[in-house]
C-alpha cells in the first residue's frame, strides 16, 4: 500500500521497521530533532514534505546498484557517484549544484599498525549521505550523540556533517598519542649499550605511518577552511562556528604530527651516528691490539732469519733478555694505548 502524498508512515516500532540492505547502516528522517526510520523507497517522499526535516543515510561499502538508487532519490551528480564507488580518492570537497561532495580519510590503530579507510559524504539542504570504505568506525555514536541533543540535530544536515568530521578528527588523536609513546620507548633503545637492528626498523615504520597519517590529516585543513569561509547554501553561519572548532583541532593535530616526524628524523640520524661511532671504537680497539702484537711479531721475525753470525744467539742470557725486552715494549705500548683510549 502506497503512502498518502505528503505524509510518511510511522516506522519506529519494531513491527513496522523497514527492511534495509545489509550495507545500509542507517536510513532515517529527522524532524525537529526526532528520528523516524524509513526505507530507501520513502526517501523521495520524505524530501517532498517541506517541513524542515532532513534525511540521513549511512552506508558501508555499498554496491553500485545501491548508489544508483540513491542518486535517483537525491538527484546526485554522476561524477560524485563515480567517486563514491571507488575507495581511492584524495581528501577533497567539491560542489555540485545544491549539494556538496566530501572525501576524507579515516584511521584506526589495529594490532599496532594504522589502517586507513575513507568516508565520502553527500550534503544537501535536506539530506546527508555517508559512504564508508575500509577501516572506518561506525557513526552510530555520532547519531546517538545528536539524538541526545535534538536542538543541534534540528539545525539540519550541516550539523550532522560537523559531528562526523569531529568524530573522525577525534579518532586521530589516540593514534598520535600512541606514536608519541612509542617514540619515547624507542629513544631509550637508541641509547642502549648494544645496537639492535630492529630499533632502526621500528623507527622507519613509525615514520612511514606518520607520513601516511599526515597525508590524511593535512588536507582536512583546506576542506574545513572552505566550509568555514566560503559562502555555501548547505552550511549555515551557525554551523560554520562548529566547523571552525574542528579546524582548530586539525591544525593542532597536524602540528603535533610534524613535530613527531622531525623528532623521528632526528632519532634516526642519532641512531645512525651512534652506530658509526660504535664501529669507529671497534676499529680503534682492533688497531690498538694489532699495534700491541706488532712488537713481538717483529722480534720473532727478526730472529727467524737464517743468518749464521748473530752474536746474541750464543749468549747465555740472550733468551731471558729477549723475553724481558719484548715484555717491556709490549707493556709500554699497552699503557700508551690505554691512555689514548685505543684499548
Amino acid at each position: 500500500m502506497q503512502p498518502h502524498p505528503g505524509k510518511l508512515p510511522a516506522m519506529n516500532s519494531p513491527a513496522t521497521a523497514p527492511t534495509l540492505p545489509q550495507c545500509v547502516v542507517n536510513c532515517a528522517v529527522y524532524r525537529n530533532g526526532e528520528r523516524t526510520d524509513i526505507s530507501l523507497d520513502h526517501i523521495s517522499d520524505a524530501l517532498a514534505i517541506d517541513d524542515g526535516s532532513f534525511v540521513w543515510v549511512g552506508l558501508y561499502e555499498p554496491e553500485e546498484t545501491l548508489l544508483d538508487k540513491l542518486q535517483e532519490e537525491f538527484g546526485l551528480h554522476d561524477l560524485a557517484i563515480e567517486d563514491a564507488q571507488h575507495a581511492h580518492q584524495r581528501p577533497k570537497i567539491e560542489a555540485y549544484g545544491n549539494s556538496l561532495f566530501l572525501a576524507v580519510h579515516t584511521a584506526q590503530l589495529l594490532d599496532g599498525h594504522v589502517r586507513f579507510g575513507e568516508t565520502h559524504a553527500f550534503v544537501g539542504p535536506r539530506f546527508l549521505v555517508t559512504v564508508r570504505h575500509g577501516a572506518s568506525l561506525s557513526y552510530r555514536h555520532v547519531r546517538a550523540r545528536f539524538e541526545r541533543e535534538p536542538e543541534l540535530l534540528a539545525q539540519g544536515p550541516a550539523f550532522a556533517l560537523y559531528g562526523i568530521l569531529d568524530f573522525i578528527v577525534d579518532n586521530y588523536q589516540p593514534i598520535v598519542n600512541e606514536f608519541r609513546d612509542e617514540l619515547n620507548t624507542l629513544e631509550h633503545d637508541i641509547f642502549a649499550a648494544e645496537f639492535r637492528r630492529d630499533t632502526i626498523v621500528k623507527l622507519y615504520e613509525l615514520k612511514k605511518e606518520l607520513t601516511q597519517l599526515r597525508l590524511a590529516v593535512a588536507p582536512l585543513q583546506d576542506i574545513l577552511a572552505q566550509l568555514t569561509r566560503t559562502p555555501m547554501t548547505q552550511v549555515t553561519d551557525e554551523a560554520k562556528l562548529y566547523f571552525r572548532d574542528v579546524l582548530d583541532h586539525v591544525v593542532r593535530l597536524n602540528d603535533a604530527i610534524d613535530t613527531l616526524r622531525e623528532m623521528l628524523s632526528a632519532a634516526m640520524s642519532v641512531n645512525l651516528s651512534l652506530v658509526t661511532i660504535n664501529q669507529g671504537e671497534v676499529v680503534k680497539k682492533l688497531a690498538g691490539w694489532a699495534a700491541l702484537l706488532a712488537a713481538p711479531t717483529l722480534v720473532a721475525s727478526w730472529y727467524g732469519m737464517n743468518f749464521k753470525f748473530m752474536p746474541e744467539i750464543e749468549g747465555k742470557y740472550s733468551y731471558a733478555i729477549l723475553i724481558g725486552g719484548v715484555a717491556t715494549v709490549c707493556f709500554a705500548l699497552y699503557r700508551y694505548l690505554k691512555k689514548v683510549r685505543w684499548l
